[in-house]
């Protein structure tokens, strides 16, 4: 099934739900510059498990309106809560990667968590993206300008550096087709608005708020998102675990995928 939520006025967000009747939920977030359907290779397998897994396009991505306004963590922290609430979710587990990872951290922490009963962190783009004082991790903020810079003459182009830096194992030159594909779905402006989002957000206070059990999946051979994110975010989350992949990526959801869904199961049937 798959439904267009209105989230505000005039802006709905494209939200598809496989096997609606499982009695576990997830609700999957996507990365830059991409969409839901990354998630497929998990999506194909949870519900044999008993799982309903829902993926959002957030605003301006996939198949979700384009709107030129909204793209700040708070506004897609909210369109979360709004689609939380049309489709009554309970006790759900909220996963994240990369972007999509931040921007869970800051629906835990603006919404209380609300309707969420576990967190799982993929490669997460936090507690900040950029760097910043006491914090000398990540890209500059000069770098993440530069991107910009380039998105907004060569969209394609940068997907298609970007999409080299994301895998760790070799992927088939038809899935890399695939996966910037994805990114290509998107709208121009909403992937710069983000990226000012991914250089400008600052999750570090948003952590001791989250009060659920969280599982931080991370690739120690992440080229985007540094390992230290997750040592940081473990040391800073209460209760939190870390699963390290010696050999994966910032794609850690594809990276040795029956090693990541294996231990992916293990910890949502915690």
């Amino acid at each position: 099934m798959h439904y267009h939520i209105e989230v505000e006025p005039g802006v709905k967000v494209f939200v598809e739900d496989v096997n609606p009747t499982g009695n576990k939920t997830v609700v999957f977030v996507h990365g830059w510059p991409v969409n839901g359907k990354m998630y497929e290779y998990q999506v194909d397998m949870l519900p044999n498990y008993g799982y309903r897994c829902i993926t959002i396009d957030l605003r301006g991505f996939g198949n979700s309106d384009r709107p030129w306004k909204g793209y700040s963590y708070n506004r897609l922290s909210d369109d979360i809560r709004v689609i939380m609430e049309s489709l009554n979710l309970q006790n759900a587990t909220l996963v994240g990667h990369s972007m999509g990872g931040a921007i869970a951290i800051r629906y835990m922490a603006r919404h209380a968590g609300c309707r969420v009963s576990k967190l799982v962190l993929l490669g997460a783009a936090a507690p900040s993206f950029t760097r910043r004082k006491d914090y000398p991790y990540g890209m500059t903020k000069e770098q993440v300008n530069q991107l910009i810079m380039e998105t907004s003459h060569n969209r394609p182009q940068v997907l298609a550096d970007f999409g080299k830096l994301f895998f760790a194992s070799k992927v088939t030159p038809s899935f890399m087709n695939w996966f910037q594909g994805l990114g290509l779905e998107a709208a121009g402006h909403s992937t710069i608005n983000t990226l000012r989002s991914l250089r400008d957000e600052d999750m570090r206070l948003d952590l001791q708020a989250i009060r659920v059990p969280t599982g931080i999946f991370h690739g120690v051979l992440d080229k985007i998102c540094p390992f230290q994110f997750a040592t940081i975010l473990n040391s800073q989350i209460k209760g939190s675990e870390l699963y390290r992949f010696e050999h994966s990526g910032h794609g850690i959801f594809y990276d040795g995928l029956d090693l990541f869904n294996k231990n992916f199961l293990y910890f949502l049937s915690k």
